[in-house]
């Protein structure tokens, strides 16, 4: 593989098509509708991505998880779309559990509300624009650093490894900020009361083998 051919990969694999919140109707849709808008969008990107459907299934699921707010009838607001954007963006990296939490303490937060949610979105589309700008320069930067012929197959394989190993790290980051910010609270109780049984269980023991060992010793005089 040649350079120029790993540019072009690179752009390929980046080529996913956003929908943009000014293409969202003001009025709100059926399900039908936004899976309609979401797969027409979807079609003015790469190949790769036309199998990344949204369903109605996910977002039935997205709706009994609490991760969009409760409908009204049948149709969905362009806020309760925008939180469905949301879910879909970050679904690839974390678990259903942790994306609740994070947006559980941000639909909490004093100052949220549909507009916020709106201008975030727009932010994070710009920011992920810039990405697909800099991420193939920081992979030939990369492959130049350390020295990579890309031609090879051992220095291709290297590549593939260390990418891979970007991508965990990565994921890790994530996590450990969500964890930082927005501690699971459940968890932490669980493990808190884990810890109580143990402990009682422990003691109980101790408190048995002390009965033991005097109930010994009154046998043996």
């Amino acid at each position: 593989m040649e350079l120029h051919e790993m540019e072009a990969l690179i752009k390929e694999a980046m080529r996913d098509a956003d929908l943009h919140p000014d293409e969202i109707p003001a009025i709100d849709l059926y399900l039908d509708q936004i899976t309609s808008l979401m797969a027409e969008k979807r079609r003015e990107g790469s190949l790769r991505f036309e199998d990344r459907v949204l369903t109605k299934t996910m977002i039935n699921n997205y709706s009994k998880d609490g991760l969009i707010s409760p409908i009204k009838g049948k149709k969905y607001t362009k806020e309760q779309i925008l939180q469905m954007l949301v879910v879909y963006s970050l679904k690839n990296t974390l678990s259903i559990g942790e994306i609740k939490r994070i947006l559980q303490n941000v639909y909490a937060s004093p100052d949220f509300d549909g507009k916020m949610l709106e201008s975030t979105y727009m932010r994070f589309l710009e920011i992920k624009q810039s990405e697909r700008e800099e991420l193939g320069n920081f992979i030939f930067e990369f492959v130049e650093h350390n020295g990579l012929d890309i031609s090879d197959n051992a220095d291709f394989f290297t590549l593939l490894l260390g990418l891979s190993s970007l991508s965990s790290y990565l994921k890790n980051i994530v996590q450990i900020l969500l964890e930082t910010r927005y501690p699971d609270v459940d968890a932490e109780k669980k493990e808190d009361a884990k810890r109580q049984k143990e402990k009682k269980k422990s003691a109980s023991k101790a408190s048995k083998k002390d009965a033991d060992s005097e109930k010994e010793g009154t046998d043996a005089t």
